[in-house]
C-alpha cells in the first residue's frame, strides 16, 4: 500500500497513533507521499456531529497543499476533540476524503438500587464530570463516576457498598448507562477509644465529639456512622476543649479506624499528648490604637493569673478588631503573639493591633428585591455611600431590614473596591417572601342567624412598604366594612 497515491487509506487509531508517527520516519517507503493541492474536501461517516465541525478542526482547507506532515496534523486534531473513535483520511485525485467513526452519545443515565441518595442529586453529580444525556460517551469518565459513587457510599458509613455499570448499545450510535448499586448494610461504630488522656474523663471528652456508638436515637441522629469529616470535626472539638482549659501544647497524635472484615463494625482509637496546663503570666496590648487603649484593654476578656483559654483570647481579639472597624477600618489585623515558659508553666501574651488603612464605603448596592423597591430598603440603612467604613452600623442596617418582614433571608458582603485600597462596596442581597393574607370565617346565632366575615391584607403592596387591606362582616347586628 501506498500513502497518498491516487487512492490510499490511512487509519491511525489512538494507540497507534505514536507508532505511527516512528513508522513516518523510519519507513520513508511507507509513508513517502507526493504532496498534491486539495480541491475539494468531503466528510463521511459522520451520523451525529455537523461537517463544518470537522472542517473547523481540519488544519488544512480547500487550495492547501497537503502532505505527510498536514496528513499527521489533520488525523491528531480530529482524535483531540475527543468526538470521534477512528479516523481515516483517504485521496480520491485532488479530493480529500475523510472518513471518521464517531464515539456514541449517551442516551441515558440510570440508578438502580440507590436508596441512600436523592437520584436527581446523583444525577447532577454525574453531569459535572461528564456524564450525561447527549453527551460524548467515554469510559474513564464513566469509571471515574463509578468511584465518586463508592466514595459517596463511604462517606455515608456502607462501606459494603458495591457500584456495577452497564454500557447497553442503542440504534443511531447511542449507549444506555446504568449504575447498578447494592448498597449493604450501613457499618456501624462499635468503639471509640481515647488513648492519653489523664485531666478529663473517657465521658467529658466523649461529650464533646459527635461520633458515638450505637444508642437509642442513632437511628435518627446517624451519630455511629463513621465519616471522615465528621472524624476531622471532633478531633478539633476535642482540641479546642483543651485548648480552652490550660493545655496550649496538645497534641492529637495519631487517629486509626479500623473495620471488621464483614465490614460491619468499626473502631476509632484516638491517641492524645495532653501537655501541662498553662496560666497567663501577663497580657498586653501593643500597636496603632488611636489613644483608645483604655478603652480596648477593657474588650480583653482573659486577664492575668488566668487559666489559659484559646475561647477567651480569640474572642478578646474579635472584639478589638470590631472596635476599630467601627472608626473606618475595616481590615484591622489584631493578633495574639504566646511566650510560652515551660519551666514555670506560664504564657505571657501580646496581643498586635495593625489597624490599616482607613476605608469608606464607594457604593451600597442591593440585589434579590424583585418586588420591593429600593428605597424601602436604602431607608434603613445607618451606613451612608460616601461615608467612613462603621462595622456596627452595617449590622445594624442589616437588622433594620430584616425586621421590615418581606423577606425570607437578607445578606450583606463587603468586597474591597478593584483597584483600590482604601474604599469597599456594601452588597444586600434579599430573598422576597409572600406577605398576602387572606381570612375567611362564617358563624351562626339564633339572634344573627348566618354571619360572614372576611379579610385580604397586602403588607408591602406594590413594594411601598405600606399595608393595604379590607374587612368585611355581615352580621346583622354589626356589620362592618372597613378599609
Amino acid at each position: 500500500m501506498k500513502l497518498y497515491s491516487e487512492h490510499f487509506s490511512v487509519k491511525i487509531s489512538p494507540r497507534r497513533l505514536i507508532v505511527a508517527a516512528v513508522l513516518s520516519l523510519c519507513s520513508g517507503q511507507l509513508m513517502a507521499a507526493e504532496p498534491f493541492v486539495i480541491t475539494d474536501i468531503r466528510v463521511e461517516g459522520i451520523q451525529r456531529t455537523e461537517a463544518g465541525t470537522v472542517f473547523s478542526y481540519l488544519p488544512v482547507r480547500v487550495g492547501d497543499t497537503f502532505d505527510d506532515a498536514k496528513g499527521t496534523a489533520s488525523i491528531k486534531a480530529l482524535y483531540d476533540t475527543g468526538f470521534f473513535k477512528d479516523v481515516r483520511i483517504e485521496k480520491q485525485g485532488n479530493v480529500l476524503v475523510v472518513q471518521i467513526e464517531e464515539r456514541p452519545a449517551i442516551a441515558s443515565v440510570d440508578f438502580l438500587g440507590v436508596k441512600e441518595f436523592n437520584k436527581d442529586q446523583l444525577t447532577k453529580a454525574l453531569k459535572d464530570i461528564g456524564i450525561a444525556e447527549s453527551r460524548i460517551f467515554d469510559r474513564s469518565q464513566v469509571a471515574r463516576a463509578e468511584q465518586e459513587l463508592k466514595r459517596q457510599y463511604l462517606s455515608r458509613g456502607l462501606y459494603g457498598a458495591k457500584v456495577t455499570t452497564t454500557i447497553t448499545p442503542q440504534e443511531r450510535n447511542r449507549v444506555a448507562v446504568s449504575f447498578s448499586v447494592d448498597e449493604g448494610e450501613v457499618s456501624r461504630i462499635k468503639e471509640i477509644t481515647i488513648v492519653g488522656n489523664k485531666a478529663f474523663s473517657d465521658k467529658d471528652l466523649r461529650e464533646q465529639i459527635k461520633l458515638s456508638t450505637s444508642g437509642w436515637f442513632t437511628w435518627y441522629t446517624k451519630s455511629d456512622q463513621y465519616s471522615k469529616q465528621k472524624l476531622a470535626g471532633d478531633i478539633e472539638s476535642l482540641r479546642s476543649y483543651y485548648l480552652d482549659r490550660g493545655y496550649l501544647e496538645m497534641q492529637i497524635e495519631s487517629t486509626q479506624v479500623s473495620i471488621t472484615p464483614d465490614k460491619k463494625d468499626i473502631y476509632i482509637t484516638v491517641n492524645i499528648n495532653e501537655g501541662e496546663k498553662f496560666t497567663v503570666s501577663d497580657i498586653k496590648l501593643e500597636g496603632e490604637m488611636f489613644g483608645m487603649r483604655d478603652e480596648l484593654e477593657k474588650l480583653v476578656t482573659l486577664k492575668k493569673g488566668d487559666v489559659y483559654s484559646g475561647a477567651k483570647l480569640t474572642e478578646s481579639t474579635k472584639s478589638i478588631s470590631e472596635r476599630l472597624g467601627n472608626f473606618g477600618y475595616a481590615f484591622a489585623s489584631v493578633n495574639a503573639n504566646p511566650d510560652v515558659n515551660r519551666d514555670t508553666r506560664e504564657v505571657a501574651l501580646t496581643i498586635m493591633t495593625d489597624p490599616g488603612k482607613r476605608v469608606y464605603v464607594r457604593r451600597i448596592n442591593i440585589a434579590g428585591n424583585t418586588k420591593t423597591r429600593d428605597e424601602v430598603i436604602r431607608r434603613e440603612f445607618r451606613q451612608f455611600e460616601d461615608s467612613w467604613y462603621d462595622g456596627e452600623k452595617i449590622k445594624l442596617s442589616r437588622d433594620r431590614v430584616d425586621r421590615l418582614g418581606y423577606f425570607k433571608e437578607v445578606t450583606v458582603n463587603t468586597p474591597e473596591v478593584v483597584g483600590a485600597t482604601d474604599q469597599i462596596d456594601v452588597n444586600m442581597h434579599v430573598e422576597e417572601k409572600p406577605t398576602g393574607n387572606i381570612m375567611l370565617g362564617a358563624g351562626f346565632s339564633q339572634a344573627d342567624r348566618l354571619s360572614l366575615s372576611g379579610s385580604i391584607s397586602q403588607e408591602n403592596a406594590f413594594g411601598s412598604g405600606n399595608t393595604v387591606g379590607i374587612e368585611v362582616n355581615t352580621s346583622t347586628r354589626y356589620r362592618t366594612i372597613a378599609i
